[in-house]
Parts: structure tokens; C-alpha cells; sequence
């Protein structure tokens, strides 16, 4: 079986659709809260992106660290994620899922041991922020004795003389960092972000996502010609709090932004 993100976004790139990604952290709510979360979106969003609790996520600004924090004070934990997808998978979803998540959790747990429980419970990709191309050997060689769970790869406005060596075994999706910081934030995106994703997808093989900073389709208009997706997070997470996590709320965002990204 070829890998999920990789088979969907194939298909997407032959119907000339953009794709349309979202973050959620894991428990937020309670863990059936995001189990109802994920099962809305499925059909509307073509990735999703579980955030697994961290107590220090250096990538993430303060809506991404608090959910995390409340997360973690609610009993969401790795163990628990992994126990969720198993029950996913084998009411036979077939949804893409990644998990984002710090080197940290997955040492703690155990490089061989962690990418064989992604290979058992079905879990699609994985985005690592704070373990650079150059340390990425241990955890790249657990996961392709399953070849089940693929390494997504981010670049950002300064990765520049890079970006060809991040993009050369590059699989799935590239992540493309919108801005300087962390995430959520303002709408104030990188001066020159359409240069910058318009380098990349020039030497891109895979498609090209633009994350960081992203409420709404129309905030990445002008981009449409370049970028192949668009992805959110901090947005949908204050959305989802804001609704006491409703999943009908969540369906209502992700199908309408579905629609505005690819009727733009």
C-alpha cells in the first residue's frame, strides 16, 4: 500500500485542486472532542495535522502553546494519540494524518519503538520542527523499515542556499513557513513571500503548502498560482474553543474554506 498523503495529493494535483490542511492539538477539549473534530472534517480536508502535546513547543506561538498546555492538564499524551488512531484506522478511515510534534517526545518514547507504533496505528506523516535536515539519519531509518509514516520537511524565508538539499529526498509535502516567528501571530506575512514560494515550487517536485499566519482562503490569494495547498492551525484551534469544540462548527470551516481556496 503506497502512503496516504502522498496517493491523495497525487490525485488532487491530476483534478487541478488545492489542497487544504488543518492542525488540531491532541485532547483539546478531550480526547472525544478530537475524535469528533477529526470525523467532521473527513471529506473537506485533505490532511490532517495532530499536534501532539508538548510542555515547550518552541515552533508554536501562544494559542498552539496554551492548547497544549491544556491538553496536557486534560491526560492527552502520546500513548493516548496512538490509541486513538488505532481506533480511527480500524473503523476503517482512510483519512491522511500526520502527526507535528518535538524530537524530544519521540527519544523519550524511543526512535525504534515510536516508529513502529506509527506503522501499527496508521499514521500517515510526520513534521518534526525542531530536528534539522542534518539529525534526521536515526528517526529517516526507523521509519523506512515500515514504510508507512513519511518525514515532511519545512522551509522558510531564510532556508534560501538550502532549500535544494531539504527538498532532494523530500517526500509527501513541503511545508513553506509564510513568515519569521512562530506560528499564529498577525496576517503579516514574510515582505517577500511570493518570491520566496514561487523558489521553491521551481524546485519542488512535490507540492508546495503554505502555512503560518492563515485564517481565511483569501489570505492566500495572491499566492493561488503558486502554492498547492494551504494549511491552518491556530485559527481552527480558536475556532474550535471558541465553539466549545462543536464538530459542526468545525465541518461549516473547513468545507467553506475548501470551497473559497479552490473557487478563487
Amino acid at each position: 500500500m503506497g502512503n496516504r498523503i502522498e496517493e491523495h495529493l497525487t490525485k488532487l494535483s491530476e483534478k487541478g485542486e488545492k489542497a487544504f490542511i488543518t492542525y488540531y492539538t491532541v485532547g483539546l477539549g478531550g480526547m472525544e472532542a478530537t475524535r469528533k473534530i477529526i470525523e467532521a472534517q473527513t471529506g473537506y480536508t485533505d490532511v490532517i495535522e495532530l499536534g501532539i502535546p508538548f510542555s515547550d513547543p518552541i515552533a508554536d506561538g501562544s494559542v498552539i502553546q496554551q492548547a497544549s498546555y491544556e491538553a496536557i492538564k486534560e491526560g492527552s499524551s502520546l500513548r493516548k494519540t496512538f490509541e486513538l488512531m488505532k481506533d480511527i484506522r480500524d473503523g476503517g478511515s482512510e483519512q491522511p494524518i500526520l502527526f507535528m510534534m518535538y524530537y524530544n517526545t519521540i527519544v523519550n518514547f524511543g526512535v525504534e519503538a515510536f516508529a513502529e507504533k506509527c506503522d501499527e496505528c496508521g499514521v500517515d506523516g510526520l513534521i518534526v520542527p525542531d530536528l534539522p535536515l542534518e539529525e534526521q539519519e536515526e528517526l529517516r531509518e526507523a521509519l523506512e523499515k515500515f514504510d508507512t509514516t513519511i518525514l515532511i520537511q519545512l522551509v522558510s524565508p531564510i532556508s534560501d542556499k538550502r532549500i535544494p538539499t531539504i527538498l532532494s529526498n523530500a517526500r509527501g509535502f513541503v511545508y513553506c513557513v509564510s513568515s519569521m516567528g512562530v506560528t499564529g501571530g498577525n496576517k503579516a506575512f514574510h515582505s517577500k513571500v511570493k518570491e520566496y514560494l514561487q523558489s521553491v515550487k521551481k524546485q519542488s517536485k512535490i507540492p508546495v503548502m503554505m502555512g503560518f499566519g492563515i485564517r481565511e482562503a483569501k489570505d492566500v490569494s495572491p499566492m493561488i498560482d503558486t502554492i498547492d495547498g494551504a494549511i491552518v492551525g491556530s485559527h481552527f484551534i480558536n475556532l474550535m474553543r471558541e465553539g466549545d469544540y462543536n464538530p459542526d462548527i468545525a465541518r461549516e470551516y473547513v468545507s467553506k474554506f475548501k470551497n473559497d481556496l479552490n473557487n478563487m
